[in-house]
């Protein structure tokens, strides 16, 4: 083979060494490329990954989300927010103020003693009523208050009478729990009571609405009242701008019976003082005006313009 053969094939291997090592110096760049270009993705994706995690966590839940849900009021409610539960014959002469907590264990000896005279009260076009709901009891641990209170919400949306009836067996003895056992916060346990209810026990809109939640944010709304017209306690009793005060039940032994007896007349004596005497009873006419008070509050009307200011 000639010197000039060698040179060639010598030249021409070289040439294929320099190219191959090109080939590889680009593979390497492009994985060194690709790699890196991994590591920035990864890191983004964990950093959004952490960041939406961080988000979520900072999200509100449960009742504090409620707060920001969509408003549905319901039906048979007035003024801001659908705040304002006003029940009774709207040519009633007065406005008897009722302010309660669902798991409030003194609201449920009023309404299992004196919620049926109540009641015929408002039947008899004597006042109106409006309840005002608190859920303060929840603060000290739980939230069946509040979710009892949506559940009422479903009821009124229901009608008037559904609200009174719901509301009668929430506190009923059968039902209402020792105030540390939070059993309103669970739906079943309102939809149990509910079942009491002729107008609720078949209804599925209720029901749906119960489970959930469609008035919760309501019931923040109404939450938000707590103070109301400088009342913090449940039971209380206010008309127009007056505090009514019920006679106390003598601390003796008595049975269940006598006790709600007794409280029952407490609360009659504290509404015919205010409003004078019912109907039937001695120099008394329900429906036509009643008394304005000792501090002569007028009670309050249409719109709930009550005379004091509050809302």
């Amino acid at each position: 083979m000639s010197n000039r053969n060698n040179l060639a094939n010598k030249t021409a291997a070289r040439e294929r060494i320099r190219a191959e090592r090109e080939r590889q110096k680009k593979k390497e760049r492009l994985r060194r490329q690709l790699t890196a270009a991994g590591a920035v993705i990864g890191v983004l994706a964990v950093a959004g990954g952490i960041g939406y995690a961080v988000m979520k966590a900072n999200e509100p839940k449960g009742w504090e989300a409620a707060k920001e849900a969509k408003l549905v009021r319901p039906a048979h409610t007035q003024g801001k927010n659908g705040t304002e539960i006003l029940i009774g014959d709207k040519k009633a002469p007065q406005t008897l103020e009722v302010f309660e907590d669902a798991r409030c264990p003194a609201c449920a000896a009023f309404e299992q003693s004196s919620g049926k005279a109540l009641i015929k009260d408002i039947e008899d076009g004597r006042y109106r009523v409006r309840f005002t709901m608190y859920t303060f009891i929840d603060d000290h641990g739980g939230e069946g208050s509040k979710n009892a209170l949506s559940a009422l919400g479903a009821a009124l949306n229901v009608s008037p009478e559904a609200f009174l009836k719901y509301k009668s067996a929430l506190y009923s003895a059968k039902y209402h729990p020792d105030e540390r056992e939070d059993l309103y916060a669970k739906d079943s346990e309102l939809l149990k009571v509910a079942s009491e209810v002729p107008e609720l026990k078949n209804d599925k809109a209720f029901a749906t609405a119960v489970k959930k939640g469609t008035y919760d944010r309501w019931a923040m709304e109404m939450t938000a009242l707590f103070g109301r017209k400088g009342v913090k306690r449940t039971p209380s009793f206010m008309h127009g701008d007056k505090t009514l005060v019920m006679p106390q039940v003598p601390q003796q032994q008595m049975t269940q019976a006598q006790y709600n007896q007794l409280a029952q007349a407490n609360f009659k004596k504290m509404i015919d003082k205010e409003f004078g005497p019912a109907k039937g009873s001695a120099g008394g006419d329900r429906g036509k005006g009643g008394s304005t008070g000792e501090g002569g509050a007028k009670g309050i009307r249409e719109g709930e313009k009550d005379p004091s200011g509050a809302h």
